[in-house]
């Protein structure tokens, strides 16, 4: 899982996750609320089970062609 951080640049505060920076807001409890809800989004989407992959083998066999 990524980690945030909030550093105050000036006026604002950007959120960072890892090194890069990804969002500049001008309050610490909006980027504080943003940051909260997209780890609960991400923790939903990680929830989500991945669709299944299609099997190895077609489930209806080739039929030989017809020849005149």
């Amino acid at each position: 899982m990524t980690s945030y951080s909030l550093i105050k640049v000036g006026n604002d505060y950007v959120v960072q996750a890892g090194d890069k920076s990804i969002l500049k807001v001008g309050s610490r409890r909006r980027a504080a609320q943003l940051i909260s809800e997209a780890t609960d989004l991400l923790n939903a989407l990680a929830a989500v089970e991945a669709p299944e992959t299609a099997p190895e083998s077609p489930s209806l066999q080739r039929e030989p062609p017809e020849l005149p």
